[in-house]
């Protein structure tokens, strides 16, 4: 995939579950969409393995923008995850008029997304940013690309460097902030065809699920070229598109009907090839997958056929696991707001970190202590900046939802008044 904005040490999903285990029910236009529904021949009701994998996926992303480990993206390809999650979802709520479908998802995304962009250019022009001065962003085209921050059917303007270094902030903050943009702008444009990619993958399964990967082999490795942000957007379609029908057919029954062996011997091959395509075209980050396209694509694509093949359909958490389950609860609830947000919460660690230097009692051992672990206590305190941004601004995902606003929607039973998350 073409380089994306990364974070400051250099890519979410759906709003989801109401209940921590919801009791089937007749499906309307409004359903969470995280409420699924088991592939064919298993149990109908919620997938807590699906909840913890789209959980461990938003956690991966946030730990990657901040560390940078190229690494990451080989150990746990997390946006091939989450496509194929939301691709799986979305075919279970094609069962309804696509119309209403297509409303309905983009609806659940856009509140939340339009509260960002308020916070976000409010930043910006107070920062001083023009939009119509900006030399990559001149003129009335610049600022019909102000848009973007209002349905993500393109690339958001941005600055690539406001304010100073020594400001409050890291000149490169706004870059950070618009980063996690792009995955709103492939999620957009995957909700808008999925009705045909299902109609097709019902008619010819192979075809469409190995087309995106021959799509990538094409754009991806520079027999064609496409330039500008139209070439990140086709590339990001390519490289996650066999991720998303893999949701479908994950959904459809399809990969239950493959003896598990061949399916992963297959996957492990793809994987492979995609290891070694990478060895070869290594970008300015090394292993980073994120900057080599085709081998994103077929190791992410062997991935989650792996993950997908091997998925037990939970009703609850097992053993150890159970004890995470608010935890994954609450994120699945919140994950628009978590992916949209982590990255701008990154950034604003480092003035806060950088006031403990201020401390009279902080000697010359405990500064090069500290130097030496900026990035672990960026690590710590992050999460409860996320927290802080859940109870704050994530009930919008409820509003969006078109249901009451719950401020911290973990599962847990609520005493008097309250309900269960």
């Amino acid at each position: 995939m073409t380089q994306h904005p990364t974070s400051a040490t250099t890519p979410t999903d759906e709003p989801t579950t109401t209940q921590a285990y919801e009791v089937p029910r007749q499906p309307t236009t409004d359903e969470p969409p995280s409420v699924v529904e088991a592939p064919k021949g298993a149990k109908p009701g919620r997938d807590r393995y699906l909840d913890l994998l789209r959980s461990i996926a938003l956690v991966r992303v946030v730990v990657y923008h901040l560390f940078g480990w190229a690494w990451l993206t080989v150990v746990f390809p997390s946006m091939g995850v989450m496509f194929a999650l939301a691709g799986s979802l979305m075919a279970r709520s094609l069962k309804r008029p696509a119309l209403g479908v297509i409303r309905g998802r983009i609806r659940r995304l856009l509140p939340p997304l339009w509260v960002f962009s308020v916070v976000a250019l409010t930043l910006m022009f107070l920062g001083g940013w023009d939009p119509a001065k900006d030399p990559d962003h001149s003129g009335t085209f610049g600022l019909v690309e102000l848009l973007n921050y209002v349905i993500p059917v393109g690339a958001p303007p941005f600055p690539w460097s406001i304010g100073s270094k020594s400001g409050l902030l890291e000149n490169t903050w706004a870059v950070q902030a618009a980063g996690p943009l792009w995955y709103l702008r492939a999620y957009l444009w995957f909700v808008v065809a999925s009705p045909l990619l299902l109609w097709a993958f019902r008619r010819v399964p192979w075809a469409t699920l190995l087309a995106p990967l021959a799509l990538t082999a094409v754009v991806g490795t520079g027999v064609v070229t496409i330039p500008g942000e139209t070439g990140n957007a086709v590339t990001d379609f390519a490289v996650y598109g066999g991720c998303w029908v893999l949701g479908f057919a994950h959904h459809e029954g399809l990969l239950k009907e493959i003896p598990r062996y061949v399916s992963v011997s297959c996957a492990a091959l793809l994987m492979a090839f995609g290891i070694w395509w990478a060895s070869g075209h290594k970008g300015p980050d090394g292993w980073d997958l994120n900057d080599i396209p085709l081998a994103q694509a077929m190791w992410s694509f062997g991935f989650v056929v792996i993950l997908l093949q091997y998925s037990p359909s939970w009703q609850e958490l097992p053993g150890r696991l159970a004890k995470w389950d608010r935890l994954v609860t609450l994120s699945n609830n919140r994950a628009v707001t978590i992916y949209l947000w982590h990255n701008l919460l990154i950034m604003a660690t480092v003035p806060l970190i950088d006031r403990l230097y201020e401390l009279p009692f902080m000697t010359d051992g405990m500064v090069s202590a500290l130097d030496t672990t900026y990035n672990l206590w960026m690590f710590v305190l992050v999460w409860p900046l996320i927290g802080l941004t859940i109870l704050t601004l994530g009930w919008v995902e409820d509003v969006a939802a078109k249901r009451g606003a719950r401020f911290w929607p973990d599962g847990a039973k609520r005493t008097g008044r309250g309900r269960r998350g």
